[in-house]
Formats: structure tokens, sequence, C-alpha cells
């Protein structure tokens, strides 16, 4: 099996990094889906770079590889998740946005991480879909030069109920900027199952060209909720054959288990997360 697997901090926020990368590295996992955040590594607190440098010397020293997350809820806003979004009608709103994910970019080539993960928000209310794609376009353009600078693909993932929610919109992104070299896709096995029309084993065939980084947990048709592996519809024998010949297109960045709303049971749900994951992969059978 070619797949490597990694885990999200963002479902293992009661633990340390450090506890946290230990206990991944331990379980066999490959690598690890970092979420920039207060509780681990703090892009907007002081000595950024130093901490920054602590953590990819651990990461090296355990063998993990790393792709840089921007999903922290309250990140930038204490009061209102993922807030600012790239969308506000506020351009400095927007602005502020903007700087964390070059900032992003910038901790994840001092990390040498696969990619950045980022997501368009949801439209503000009164705010015309022409609008909102201009803004979102006009916002990401500092990132991926950024990204082009750095040699860090980043990775907008299509997201329910955002601007950008289904693999069509991440083309008409695609073709809105120009195509730019940098820009990549997140593709989240359980938001396939959630609202694409074609089963998730089809979507990750159809999404292999522009694939940077791999989010998966289970899920359910028309029911954004991240489940752990069982609990849910998917079919994961297909899926995983299908994420185990993604190499054979180029692809070289992390499949994450994302689970962001099970950090009370993270060691545990790694640890069954990992066994399920193996089991079911093409080496099992």
């Amino acid at each position: 099996m070619t797949i490597r697997f990694g885990y999200g901090t963002n479902g293992l926020t009661d633990l340390r990094l450090d506890d946290a990368l230990a206990l991944l590295a331990d379980l066999g996992y490959d690598g690890v889906g970092l979420t920039l955040d207060h509780m681990h590594l703090d892009p907007l607190a002081p000595d950024l770079a130093v901490r920054t440098r602590r953590v990819a010397a651990r990461l090296q020293e355990l063998g993990l590889g790393v792709t840089v997350e921007t999903g922290a809820r309250y990140v930038l806003d204490p009061r209102r998740k993922h807030g600012p979004s790239l969308l506000e009608p506020d351009p400095d709103a927007r602005a502020a946005r903007t700087r964390l994910l070059v900032r992003a970019v910038d901790v994840a080539a001092d990390l040498g991480a696969h990619a950045v993960h980022c997501f368009s928000g949801t439209m503000p209310l009164g705010t015309a879909p022409d609008t909102a794609w201009r803004r979102l376009a006009a916002s990401l353009a500092p990132v991926l030069e950024a990204a082009d600078r750095r040699g860090i693909p980043l990775a907008i993932e299509p997201e329910p109920g955002h601007l950008l929610a289904a693999l069509d919109d991440f083309h008409h992104l695609r073709a809105l900027t120009g195509d730019p070299e940098p820009l990549g896709l997140t593709l989240d096995i359980g938001h396939c199952q959630c609202l694409e029309t074609t089963p998730p084993a089809d979507c990750v065939r159809e999404a292999a060209p522009w694939l940077r980084h791999v989010q998966i947990e289970d899920m359910r048709r028309g029911i954004h909720e991240h489940l752990p592996f069982g609990q849910g519809e998917i079919d994961f024998p297909p899926v995983l054959d299908a994420l185990d010949v993604l190499p054979d297109a180029g692809y070289r960045g992390l499949t994450v288990v994302e689970l962001p709303r099970h950090s009370h049971a993270g060691p545990e749900l790694a640890r069954t997360s990992i066994e399920f994951l193996r089991a079911h992969g093409p080496s099992s059978r």
C-alpha cells in the first residue's frame, strides 16, 4: 500500500503538540496535518520562526511528513468561528485572512511541508456570487504569489456550505485566477460522500491531477458531520484503492484523518483509525 496516512492535530487538541506527534509516530502514521492554532503552533504568537524550527526538528526526528492546515476556528477572531474569511465586505478583514495564509506558507516552507490547506469561507449575507468570487480571487493572489516564491502548493478545500463547496467550484476558481501553478486541491473524502454527485472513489480519480492534500473520515449523504470510520456510509475499499494509485499521478502528499470534533477521544481514535484504514486497504485484501 502506497498511501501515506496522517492524522490531524485538530483532532488532538487536548494533547501538547510534542505528545501528539510522538503518539502518531508510535502508532505508525507517516505524517501529520498540523493546524496552526493557539494550542499547538500559534501563528500569531511571538518567536514563530524559532518555534517552527523546533517543530521541524521534532518532525524530522520522528520521521513524520507534514501538511499545514489553516482551519482553526478562532485563531483570528475569538468570537466568530472561521472569521474573518476571504470573502468579507471589509477589505481590512479580508486582508487579515490573507496575511494568515501567507504566514502559513512561510511556516510550511520552514517545516518542509507538502502543502498549505485553506478554504474559501461562507458567502456573507447580501453578497452577490460574482462579487464573492472576485473577492476570493483577489484575496488569494498574494497567497499564491507567496506559494510560488516558497515552492509550496496551496491546496484549497471544497467545503459544504462555503462559496467553494464542490469540485466544480474549484475548477471555476482555476479559470477565474488563470490556473496558476501553485493552486491545487484538498479533497475531503467525507465531503465527497456528503454532496458530490459521483461516488468518493470516482472523485479521487477525477481530482487526481490537481490533488495536493487529502483528508479522510466517514460521513453520511447530505449531512456534514465528520464521523469515525464505520459510523457513516462510505464504502472505503474502493476509495483506498483509488488513493493507492495516486503516486502514479504524481501525488506525494498525505491522506490525513480529519476528526476535529473528537479530541476528547483523540488518542484512541488515532489508534482505531489507522487500524481501520490498514484493514480496508489494498494490502489487506
